[in-house]
């Protein structure tokens, strides 16, 4: 991030948008916007952010896998076997 560049009052973004979301597209880079010099947004392109999106999912994918298998490790499991039997017994489902 270079926070000469990316760093804007809002104000300046709302008369220049289309070179902020030109200056986006080239540096692939995102923008901070602020309000009263707070951060209050950030803009960036669609690709990018699809690309976050998708990262995100998979670290959530690879997070859940993690516990899994800790939870195994640690014998906190049930065979499913044993999962069907009770939920059948507990909802009146014939095998």
């Amino acid at each position: 991030m270079d926070i000469t560049r990316d760093i804007q009052p809002m104000t300046t973004f709302r008369n220049h948008s289309a070179e902020f979301l030109a200056h986006i597209r080239e540096t692939g880079r995102a923008m901070v916007l602020t309000v009263n010099g707070r951060a209050a947004a950030v803009l960036q392109d669609a690709e990018s952010y699809q690309r976050l999106l998708d990262l995100a999912a998979a670290a959530s994918a690879e997070e859940g896998i993690r516990q899994g298998l800790e939870d195994a490790a640690a014998g906190r499991s049930r065979p499913a076997e044993d999962v069907f039997s009770e939920l059948r017994a507990q909802y009146d489902i014939s095998r």
